[in-house]
């Protein structure tokens, strides 16, 4: 499997999953989704904004990168998140709104990937330090990133009473042929 067959396997289980958790957060009333459950954001809604608020950070990030300006310049033009536990929205249909069209634009982007395009150095800033690194290896940190915080809203999920079900990337890896 390819470089990019490996990012596009990511930015698919992203979808996958953004999609099981924000339905199962959906069955919540919306008091139970802001309840401070003391997770590290807090509150479900909270947990859920902070994804799409680093997403967003890395999306602007990457699409300062020349060769990535033009796909990613939807979300180039979106504000920049004034802090990590910002709530970029207090309700969960307009998150949910925003998550479904960051995952568009993350699969839509991916799968235009060349395995080359792996290679490109993105050069940010994190805390007014500067910061060069491999786009492959931002986007494993970027889906990691998601995982580790989806992780964290399957359990406050879990302790509303919500199962969120089966959440294991290998439910997408093909078979192999023996």
């Amino acid at each position: 499997m390819s470089g990019t067959a490996h990012i596009t396997l990511l930015a698919r289980y992203n979808e996958w999953m953004n999609n099981k958790l924000y339905e199962a957060a959906a069955t919540l009333p919306a008091e139970q989704l802001a309840a401070d459950r003391g997770a590290f954001f807090g509150s479900l809604l909270a947990t859920l904004n902070h994804i799409a608020v680093a997403d967003t950070i890395w999306l602007k990030r990457i699409g300062t990168h020349p060769s990535f300006a033009t796909a990613l310049a939807s979300v180039a033009a979106l504000p920049a998140p004034a802090a990590l536990d910002q709530l970029l929205f207090d309700a969960l249909p307009a998150l949910r709104e925003r998550r479904i069209w960051l995952d568009r634009l993350i699969l839509d982007w991916t799968a235009g990937l060349a395995d080359a395009d792996l290679d490109a150095v993105i050069s940010y800033r994190r805390m007014n330090e500067a910061n060069n690194r491999q786009l492959r290896l931002l986007l494993l940190h970027f889906f990691n990133h998601q995982t580790h915080h989806r992780g964290q809203a399957t359990t406050l999920l879990s302790q509303a009473g919500v199962d969120v079900g089966v959440t294991d990337l290998l439910m997408l890896v093909p078979e192999a042929e023996g």
